[in-house]
């Protein structure tokens, strides 16, 4: 006690001190975990703007939506097109808004307007289409645009506000490009070079001896051979982002030959149920893996199976089961008949949503019908009580063929009569649909059709994993990986320079995962998962790394050991070649000397150096543009082999009449790199970082 007594003061000091920094500490923790988990969200960085996974999802999500409208659905390399392409658009607007905002570029009021409502862009057009027609509606978007000063979420104002920085940013990025290709300059210099090079013929001899036919036995390639290759050749080595190389094994899940029997079973019974069903559409939709739409389609569109036997068949005849891209199907003719080709159509449709229900709309519909079967103008009261962008048009859909309307209206229009004036119920709403026209004819087949899959039992799955599985307990290391592929007699594959983004391997479709796991992996690691891809349980090991940036000569030694022979090879040609050549006085006898034969050539341009019935050879045809006739050139090594020419004449093009047509030939053809020229230049220069790997 007495001990403490004495010391409280400094035992109280210290106690406080303690405090503080503890203090301190978890105030600099807690931020500290707020940056981190700041940096964790970001995706990428360009110069000192961050792009947040965030945002950039938000935008792969919408490119995503807008893809699948096009295609359907999306595979794996569909969604790694869609991020590469949504990165692309990010990092060349953050660049490209730079240097605008540096220049001063600005879009005006009245000029976006214009671009908004009246010369709409391209993303606007795809917005406010018109679900039926695919025509731009100049009305839906400006009473988008006025419904959005109004709406009381703000979600509406948020979304259009986005929407016209976005096309205002796109235009602006147009005029920077168009301001670099006004700068684009062909001289007449330039234009004279051009047309001398595209037209000024030479006539030529040459010997000529292909590397290959130096023997391997005379052939030493040394370590002095492969750093002269890597040293004169280091630009080509550089790495754009690292790599990395793997092998791994596959235990396949594919479908054992019980399950192929199984599913035959299975799709003979739903064969028997089809024949039989009352209700093809509610059968398809029960029983089919794919839910498509049954729709009436010509010869040609049907699968080449079906396409042979339904339209000579009756109606309610079976074909099937059989096999197709490793699902087995069983098809049905609902019905087939002579339809037209086109059809000439208009409309006016009712939104239920306004009229106050579906029944108040179909009486309304069916009042406007009465109207117009009384003599009422069909344009007229398309423009006075039509929905959506046909009114402005009187409700002219145009003529159309069939597959640009859904099903519903197309069977009504494509098996109406012309004049029919009909009232049908839709997901858009009610039309009063009148039928203008009916154009050609051809013989249409609804063909109902199910579908299933082969896929692999559990039973098959759990015996190929458990084999997957005991390989990887066997194996911790890249000489066990190698010593218990061998034993098993496994096939090793190898995934070679990944790079971080991939998605996809041969005969791995959705390989994301594995990737992954490879740029997290040290060399030598094996994987401590059994990766599921596609029918495949499938194990690694990471053998080398690439990195960022201008490769080592041993990480390229095996990719330059083809071309470091070829050096070889040549330094042993031009040896005797040169021997050849040293004083004789014509190129017959360096022929003689060397056992090779003279061959003439005629009429080449250096625009296309290639000789004939060997390959492009750059050097030797600058080499024989550069030479005086009648002279036997020196030793040339060439991309293919050893040459010495004699050039016998040139002829000299007539005098260029036109030099402002090839200026404007040849400013016509730099322009059009301009887009991508540009922008490769303005990304090397920025310092952009690529995180996308992690979220990926």
């Amino acid at each position: 006690m007495g001990f403490l007594r004495d010391r409280a003061g400094v035992i109280i000091v210290i106690a406080i001190g303690v405090a503080i920094v503890a203090f301190l500490l978890g105030d600099a923790i807690q931020s500290g975990q707020g940056f981190i988990s700041e940096s964790q969200s970001e995706i990428g960085e360009v110069g000192n703007e961050t792009i947040s996974y965030k945002d950039f999802n938000e935008k792969v999500e919408q490119n995503s939506a807008q893809f699948k409208q096009q295609m359907g659905s999306l595979n794996p390399q569909m969604t790694a097109y869609v991020v590469e392409n949504t990165w692309n658009q990010t990092v060349s607007g953050i660049i490209l808004k730079k240097q605008t905002e540096d220049l001063g570029l600005t879009v005006g009021e009245s000029e976006l307007f214009d671009l908004l409502f009246d010369n709409p862009s391209q993303q606007v057009q795809q917005i406010f289409s018109n679900p039926q027609t695919g025509v731009y509606d100049r009305a839906t978007a400006l009473n988008s645009r006025k419904s959005a000063d109004t709406d009381p979420t703000g979600q509406l104002k948020s979304q259009w506000i986005a929407l016209e920085e976005n096309v205002q940013q796109q235009r602006i990025n147009e005029k920077y490009i168009n301001l670099v290709k006004n700068g684009i300059y062909v001289n007449s210099l330039d234009a004279k070079d051009d047309y001398t090079n595209r037209n000024k013929l030479v006539n030529f001899e040459y010997v000529f001896k292909d590397y290959a036919s130096v023997p391997d036995a005379e052939v030493k390639v040394t370590d002095a051979d492969y750093k002269e290759y890597y040293e004169q050749n280091k630009y080509k080595f550089k790495n754009a982002t690292e790599t990395r190389t793997f092998e791994y094994v596959a235990f396949d899940a594919a479908p054992s030959k019980q399950d192929t029997l199984d599913a035959k079973v299975a799709i003979d019974k739903i064969t028997e149920g089809f024949r039989t069903s009352t209700n093809d559409s509610l059968f398809v939709a029960i029983n089919a893996d794919t839910k498509t739409p049954i729709v009436y389609q010509k010869k040609g569109q049907l699968e080449p199976a079906l396409d042979s036997v339904m339209f000579g068949a009756s109606k309610g005849f079976v074909y099937g089961p059989f096999f197709s891209n490793g699902t087995y199907k069983v098809a049905k003719l609902v019905d087939s008949r002579v339809s037209p080709d086109s059809v000439k159509a208009r409309h006016i449709l009712i939104n239920p949503a306004t009229e106050g229900g579906m029944d108040k709309a179909l009486a309304k519909a069916d009042s406007l019908k009465k109207l117009i079967l009384g003599g009422a103008n069909f344009a007229a009261l398309a423009t006075q009580y039509g929905t959506d962008g046909s009114k402005d048009k009187g409700g002219d859909l145009g003529t159309f063929t069939r597959g640009s309307m859904i099903p519903a209206f197309e069977d009504a229009v494509f098996n109406g009569a012309v004049g029919q004036t009909m009232v049908l119920q839709t997901q858009f709403g009610v039309h009063v649909i009148n039928i203008q026209n009916q154009i050609g004819s051809s013989r249409v087949a609804k063909v109902a059709v199910v579908d299933k899959a082969l896929a692999p039992s559990s039973v098959t799955e759990q015996a190929a994993y458990q084999k997957a599985q005991s390989f990887i307990s066997n194996v911790s290391n890249q000489t066990s990986f190698d010593e218990n592929a061998k034993k098993q007699g496994l096939n090793k594959l190898l995934g070679t320079d990944v790079g971080p983004l991939q998605g996809s391997l041969p005969g791995l479709e959705d390989a994301r995962t594995l990737i992954r796991w490879v740029f997290n992996a040290d060399k030598g690691d094996v994987s401590n998962e059994i990766f599921d891809i596609g029918d495949k349980y499938v194990v690694a090991v990471l053998t080398a790394v690439k990195p960022e940036g201008t490769l080592s000569l041993e990480d390229v030694k095996k990719q330059i050991e083809p071309d470091v022979k070829r050096l070889a090879q040549a330094k042993v040609l031009k040896t005797s070649f040169e021997k050849a050549v040293s004083g004789v006085s014509n190129i017959a006898q360096v022929a003689q000397k060397t056992g090779t034969t003279v061959t003439p050539v005629e009429n080449v341009v250096f625009a296309n150096p290639v000789i004939p019935g060997i390959a492009q050879e750059n050097k030797v045809i600058g080499s024989i543009f550069g030479s005086q006739p009648n002279k036997l050139s020196k030793v040339i090594e060439g991309d293919r082999g050893v040459y010495v020419y004699t050039v016998k004449s040139f002829t000299n093009p007539p005098a260029l009449t036109n030099v402002l047509k090839v200026k404007e030939q040849m400013e016509q053809s730099i322009s059009q790199q301009v887009d991508a020229s540009v922008f490769e230049v303005l990304r090397k220069k920025a310092d952009v970082k690529d995180f996308r790997a992690k979220f990926y």
